[in-house]
């Protein structure tokens, strides 16, 4: 796959915007590590495809609608750095935090890095 990162990445969140799970993962290495960082603390962090594709099908769960759209992107070497509005409907109550129906709303940032065309890693920060 050569394909320009910014392609990659926009149809990378196309995917994840349209719960296509099965897409995404044909974007990404298969030694992908995903970490996500919510307040400055790791809350979520996987290795290898099979534990993305485990947090992928778990997540689509959470949500009845889900976008991000690129608010930024800056790309430098084998790395790219993309500032996201995010939105989306919950699906089902959060023990503690948000029901069911509820709406997110926030700014995020992602690095996504790259590895023989592929994505082999993924920050999110919100």
């Amino acid at each position: 796959m050569n394909q320009p990162k910014e392609e990659i990445i926009k149809k990378f969140i196309a995917a994840y915007n349209s719960f296509d799970i099965d897409s995404m993962l044909l974007l990404l290495h298969s030694e992908v590590q995903f970490k996500n960082i919510s307040n400055g603390e790791v809350n979520v962090q996987t290795a290898g495809k099979d534990e993305f594709r485990k947090l992928a099908k778990q997540s689509a769960t959470i949500f009845k609608e889900r976008e991000q759209k690129i608010v930024l992107y800056k790309e430098t070497d084998n790395k790219a750095n993309v500032e996201i509005q995010y939105r989306a409907i919950l699906a089902l109550d959060l023990p503690g935090e948000l029901e069911s129906g509820e709406y997110i709303d926030m700014h995020g940032k992602s690095e996504y890095n790259f590895k023989d065309g592929l994505i082999v890693s993924i920050i999110d920060e919100s």
